[in-house]
């Protein structure tokens, strides 16, 4: 099968597959492993789930999918004998195309869910299933790609998303040195810096911002991991009807 047509501004630039205006690295997990990550994961984060089927879950930026397909076995075992499905998520088409289609419960997609149509396809995998928000959402070093490509105000806007879609959000956020290394990736490349990188107002304290705006009336922060080998800890935010 023929690799969907490629978007200018998804490819790396220059020599450097880590200046990737979206964060849509090729063989991401080669250097951020997928078993780390299980590892930073702890049944507390979850929620205890009896009368739900199917559990639904969305995965944001899941690149390849080799951690989506994990992540599906660890709530496999969590779970048992409940049907899970997965709506894996990436703006890459090339990257969805390479995913592993080997469980038929995992939808790779590719889309930008900050535009309309992305929203759309949530809504409608949703309505799929007759259901109104996903019982897990997850979201692994996906926070800064929305926030320095789109401004405060959409990174609001997917938080706020986040929660009214989700009972469950289990998410690494990125801290801020990570965007000034992103910043610095490109222009070693010889791109051109991200546009709306000087006008971010949320920086130093971004990781506070997200755990002040998650936490916030509908959920409550219920578990944080210990930092990863990458600096990044693993959060859990549960809605207070669950707790």
């Amino acid at each position: 099968m023929e690799n969907p047509p490629q978007d200018p501004s998804l490819l790396f630039f220059g020599k450097d597959p880590g200046a990737a205006k979206f964060g849509n690295f090729i063989n991401y997990y080669s250097f951020h492993s997928v078993s780390e990550r299980l590892q930073n994961l702890h049944h507390d984060m979850f929620p205890i789930l009896t009368n739900t089927s199917p559990i639904l879950i969305m995965d944001i930026g899941c690149n390849t999918g080799e951690l989506t397909i994990q992540l599906y076995r660890y709530l496999e075992s969590l779970y048992p004998n409940m049907e899970i499905h997965i709506l894996a998520l990436d703006i890459d088409p090339i990257l969805i195309e390479r995913a592993s289609r080997e469980i038929q419960n995992i939808m790779f997609v590719s889309c930008n869910i900050i535009v309309d149509s992305g929203k759309k396809i949530i809504t409608e995998y949703l309505q799929k299933f007759n259901k109104k928000s996903f019982d897990i959402t997850f979201c692994f070093s996906v926070t800064m790609w929305i926030h320095i490509n789109n401004g405060d105000d959409k990174f609001i806007e997917f938080l706020s998303s986040l929660k009214s879609s989700s009972n469950c959000i289990i998410i690494e956020p990125q801290p801020w040195k990570c965007y000034k290394n992103a910043q610095r990736r490109m222009k070693r490349a010889g791109a051109s810096d991200f546009e709306l990188f000087n006008s971010l107002k949320f920086t130093i304290n971004i990781e506070d911002v997200i755990e002040k705006i998650l936490s916030d009336k509908t959920h409550r922060k219920v578990y944080q991991s210990d930092s990863s080998s990458w600096k990044r800890r693993i959060q859990s935010y549960l809605v207070r009807d669950c707790l």
